[in-house]
């Protein structure tokens, strides 16, 4: 029988702020993973801190919430451990791209067949509104005593520089589209990442829902405002790498993307970004040199006998480490 959106609600009360974007992320994120038909036993979320910490709490699958900025080597180590598992990764722009930058760069750079989605809305929304790495240079928000001293981190390039295979941008309140993104992003074979451009209602009081849907742009003719979010897919875009060996081809692609992702104020493009799927993940990689690997991971292989006994002996190991 297919799974139905409430097949992965929970009982926990979110208790974000009226007009938070993780409201669409999660429904969304819902959404996806019913249309994708995957049992909520073969799921499992995992999080950092912050406002998108609690995710895991509101969707029926296995959850868990770790440190701050340290999502990824546990999101990694669980589908590694386990290939089976679809695992998928969130975070807010603080947790993944200031504390956690070193992972972000190095999970692209290893292609673990996992998603990776990253709530931006430019502030750390839990600890009071501090600017986060992807607030621009010189825009000050309520909470901040002067405007903001550095320059911003850009996801789409930072994620293309670090190798990722899929990138891509959503919007919190295009919750149907963000469904697409996300069902294309966990569908994808090697590292995905999914920024999701997500308004902060209590804190971030420039890139607000109504800044996204241009109502302080109405056009003269129409009278009607004049969004500032469009869709890639509406121009023709084409994100796919189609042959791996045409160099020329690669460097106009990233040339395109890099172009794209600078675009920012009047017109934000949403959308795939980059697809690239002729790159191995890592666990093919690692099939490669454990043969048996994918037949055998490290959840299936047996850590104790039928009476209980460790079947690993350590003691040689102990008596290293405590001979003078």
């Amino acid at each position: 029988m297919a799974l139905k959106v409430p097949d992965f609600r929970t009982e926990i009360f979110a208790d974000w702020c009226p007009g938070c974007g993780d409201f669409g992320i999660v429904s969304a994120l819902r959404m996806a993973l019913a249309e994708l038909d995957l049992p909520p036993n073969k799921v499992v979320i995992f999080s950092g801190i912050g406002c998108s910490g609690k995710t895991p709490h509101l969707v029926n699958s296995y959850g868990v919430h770790t440190l701050h900025g340290r999502l990824l080597p546990f999101a990694i180590g669980a589908k590694l451990a386990n290939p089976e598992l679809e695992v998928i990764a969130v975070g807010g722009d603080g947790d993944g791209l200031g504390i956690g930058a070193g992972h972000f760069v190095n999970a692209g750079r290893r292609n673990v067949d996992m998603a990776y989605m990253i709530y931006n809305n430019g502030v750390y929304g839990l600890t009071k509104g501090q600017a986060s790495p992807t607030l621009r240079l010189g825009l000050k928000t309520k909470s901040l005593s002067k405007p903001n001293l550095n320059s911003s981190t850009n996801p789409v390039m930072a994620a293309l520089a670090a190798r990722y295979t899929f990138v891509a941008r959503g919007y919190a309140y295009d919750v149907t589209h963000l469904k697409e993104l996300m069902k294309k992003a966990i569908a994808h074979k090697g590292m995905a990442l999914l920024e999701i451009l997500q308004p902060c209602p209590t804190y971030n009081d420039i890139n607000t829902r109504e800044w996204y849907a241009g109502e302080d742009r109405i056009d003269l003719k129409t009278g009607k405002p004049t969004p500032r979010l469009y869709n890639l897919d509406d121009t023709g875009y084409d994100p796919s790498i189609r042959d791996p060996e045409n160099r020329d081809e690669y460097l106009r692609k990233i040339t395109e993307v890099v172009a794209k992702s600078m675009e920012w104020g009047d017109r934000i493009p949403i959308g795939v970004f980059y697809r690239n799927e002729h790159i191995s993940t890592y666990d093919e990689r690692l099939s490669g040199n454990i043969p048996d690997y994918s037949k055998n991971p490290p959840s299936k292989q047996p850590i104790t006998s039928e009476d209980g006994k460790p079947l690993t002996d350590i003691t040689k190991l102990l008596d290293e480490l405590t001979t003078e």
